[in-house]
């Protein structure tokens, strides 16, 4: 069977042909599945809701509420970001040389969730934080002998804030060493916390550009930046979990990075990856499937024994470091899931409802452009895959290998952090408020905007505008 153009005319083959309409009806009905999804979660949610069956939650699926009105100039800040970001990104990230994009990658992320979250106002930054349910709250019971609160935290959790109770130790240890270093109070913490959310955009180009090369990570900028869901990177502490996840993954495909590179850098980035990687059971038990993500990398890339090691080295500090202070995680899962099973809140949510609206929120958290890549992400991590497996099987020891290319390299963590959140949703561990549980997962299939699919700026306004109209309409705790 002929699958290429003929090269005469330059037209595709009669297979060909009837191939490509086929590819791009199953994108467009990707695009109309998204949509579907979203208004079916919400019209399904307020139905239960009016019967007195979801009662957690004042607009399912989503924690929060329907505003009364939306907010009118406070909006102009975001509206100008969108604006711009659409009219320039596109054009900027295919001129910059590369040293410059990740920290442009970076302050644009920062400013498009800081413009969103500033619409209600400039508190809006540290008001999240200041909840009575959030970490710091919790600050007055560690200070006096953090030691002695981190030996036994498991058997005092019943006494924690909402937050503190659902959670390892390592979130409220955080904000006590900035504490420490003299950054007191909410103010601070949100900083750290949209700092750090935003540094993501960085730490996946720069992923992607390892895995599949630098055209394909200038490509996924303008969507990184402008992504629906920064309208929760400002503020909620799960965006800390997301850069301190994205980095570690950013460092193990530096690490394993094909190009040259000096023996003592590729394990010193190993160390460092495997430091931050170690931390994320301890940031949130439900992090744990984002493993899949750095695994993902790991299976493209094959890195030598050496790096591994220096990965498998720093993995086990924190999680050492932390055991030796008195906690032990699997009782700390332990008594989360007893504090669950007794609260009145996600413990009584709907599982059947859920297990489909909580993929409805993700559309949310990625936009339309995502949900029209993703079939080719999919199938270029399936041909991804296969490839490995071979490799595997016909070279034992690991050797330097040209990238794979645009798609399947950018395809592979797309889709492990895909399997991660799926895993989430069948198991139950997450029923509602995943639009800020899910953030360091979601994030990674933004990648996908930079494959085959959408390039132009019609699909980055699509990505701009579902964030404008969430914020204008909903009114979120974080």
């Amino acid at each position: 069977m002929v699958r290429h153009a003929d090269p005469l005319t330059g037209r595709a083959s009669a297979p060909a042909a009837r191939r490509r309409p086929s590819r791009r009806a199953v994108r467009a009905g990707a695009v109309v599945v998204w949509a579907a999804g979203i208004a079916a979660a919400f019209a399904v949610g307020w139905h239960l809701r009016r019967a007195g069956l979801a009662t957690e939650d004042a607009l399912p699926p989503l924690h929060a509420r329907l505003r009364d009105r939306p907010p009118t100039w406070g909006m102009l800040p975001a509206l100008a970001v969108a604006a711009a970001g659409v009219a320039v990104l596109p054009a900027l990230v295919s001129r910059l040389p590369w040293r410059a994009l990740p920290p442009v990658a970076w302050a644009g992320a920062a400013l498009w969730a800081v413009a969103l979250a500033v619409a209600d106002g400039p508190g809006a930054l540290s008001g999240p934080l200041d909840a009575p349910t959030e970490y710091p709250a919790g600050l007055a019971q560690l200070r006096p002998d953090p030691a002695e609160w981190l030996r036994t935290f498991t058997e005092r959790l019943g006494g924690y804030t909402t937050h503190v109770r659902g959670h390892p130790p390592l979130p409220m240890l955080v904000l006590w060493l900035l504490e420490r270093a003299g950054l007191p109070g909410t103010g601070w913490a949100a900083a750290l916390v949209i700092a750090a959310g935003s540094s993501a955009a960085a730490a996946i180009a720069v992923t992607v550009r390892e895995l599949a090369g630098e055209r394909a990570a200038r490509a996924a900028v303008p969507f990184l930046v402008l992504a629906p869901l920064g309208v929760w990177v400002a503020t909620s502490m799960d965006a800390l979990f997301l850069g301190v996840g994205a980095w570690g993954t950013a460092l193990t495909a530096l690490a394993a990075r094909r190009r040259p590179a000096r023996p003592g850098a590729r394990v010193a980035a190993a160390v460092g990856a495997g430091l931050l990687l170690g931390c994320l059971p301890y940031l949130s038990y439900g992090l744990l499937p984002l493993f899949a993500v750095p695994a993902a990398v790991l299976l493209s890339a094959r890195p030598r024994p050496v790096v591994l090691a220096a990965l498998g080295a720093g993995l086990v500090v924190v999680p050492a470091a932390l055991t030796a202070g008195g906690f032990w995680w699997p009782d700390g899962v332990r008594a989360t899931l007893d504090t669950y099973l007794v609260s009145r809140g996600s413990a009584r949510r709907s599982y059947g409802y859920f297990v489909f609206a909580d993929l409805a929120v993700l559309g949310l958290l990625v936009g339309p452009a995502v949900a029209h890549a993703l079939p080719d992400a999919v199938l270029d991590a399936v041909a991804a895959v296969r490839r490995a497996a071979r490799a595997l099987r016909s070279a034992p020891s690991p050797s330097p290998s040209p990238a794979p290319g645009p798609g399947p390299g950018a395809a592979l963590p797309v889709c492990a952090a895909l399997v991660g959140m799926l895993a989430l949703d069948l198991s139950g561990v997450t029923k509602g408020e995943v639009e800020r549980i899910w953030l360091p997962f979601a994030a990674w299939t933004l990648a996908a905007a930079s494959l085959r699919g959408p390039r132009s700026r019609w699909w980055l306004a699509a990505q701009a505008a579902t964030a404008l109209a969430v914020q204008a309409l909903v009114l979120s705790p974080w």
